[in-house]
């Protein structure tokens, strides 16, 4: 590990990020060029003090994970990334696409939606990123480790999944998951242990595996029975990012509706309805 020019790598890619880049307002105070420490700490997940050590230097080696939230806080492309991690004494990380990297075109688009229902996935339903109010609307889906990380192998694992999406729903959703995961089935590494997994231990999903349902509109309009509001309609939003096959989901409501109150009332009192 190279202390001294992983801090000044760190300084000089904090500098040359402006507030708008990740979607902070500027001010009219600012006088520090580019972000400030405390803003890439909060864009990193880290402590101000943590981050601090980094950049002085006299921090510890940063872990993997740590390095990984560091390049997605300061909007590393994988080129910045790579070189992250070889001046914190580590391999580089290996490009599949799989990756949790995030690419910066896909942060600034994500940045600007920063009051919306938003997220960013992977093909096999990993959530990377999410928004305040996607948190609020459908709980932290961060949060999950293994092969818990996909919300395909959630759906017929874990039966709690299921309880957003109205009963007479879920049938259909159950082809829906299990289409979108035959799309990624042989492109994606970890998509052969989950549907493998899943045979052993669904027969739902084995059944439906056997039918080959045919890919379609993942993301179409659907409803979903939040604990606190009840039953919202919602439409969704589809990007999807050619060169790391992520995805921005953004899900909205028809303006002046009732499912549009509800979203509005949960963007208010945010993580206090779960």
């Amino acid at each position: 590990m190279d202390r001294a020019r992983l801090a000044e790598y760190l300084r000089s890619r904090r500098e040359a990020l402006q507030p708008e880049d990740v979607g902070l307002p500027r001010g009219q105070r600012r006088r520090t060029r580019g972000l400030r420490r405390e803003e890439v700490a909060v864009l990193s997940d880290m402590s101000i003090d943590y981050y601090t050590r980094l950049e002085q230097p006299r921090g510890p080696q940063p872990s993997a994970q740590m390095l990984a939230a560091l390049a997605r806080g300061l909007r590393l492309s994988l080129e910045e990334r790579d070189h992250l991690f070889r001046l914190a004494g580590y391999v580089t990380p290996s490009r599949t696409v799989d990756s949790s990297h995030v690419n910066p075109g896909m942060l600034r688009i994500f940045d600007g939606l920063r009051d919306a229902a938003a997220q960013v996935v992977s093909p096999l339903g990993e959530t990377l990123l999410q928004t305040r109010l996607s948190v609020a609307l459908l709980g932290d889906e961060r949060v999950h480790t293994g092969l818990a990380r996909s919300f395909h192998y959630r759906w017929f694992a874990d039966p709690s999944t299921r309880l957003l999406h109205p009963a007479e729903d879920r049938d259909e959703h159950s082809r829906v998951v299990v289409a979108d995961l035959l799309g990624s089935f042989g492109k994606h590494p970890r998509a052969g242990e989950i549907v493998e997994v899943l045979l052993a231990s669904s027969a739902e999903f084995a059944a439906l595996w056997r039918e080959q349902p045919v890919p379609g509109p993942y993301c179409a309009a659907k409803r979903l029975v939040h604990p606190s509001v009840g039953l919202l309609e919602l439409n969704c939003q589809r990007l999807i990012d050619p060169d790391m096959s992520q995805q921005l989901v953004v899900y909205t409501a028809s303006p002046g509706s009732e499912s549009a109150e509800k979203l509005e009332l949960l963007s208010v009192v945010g993580l206090s309805v779960h």
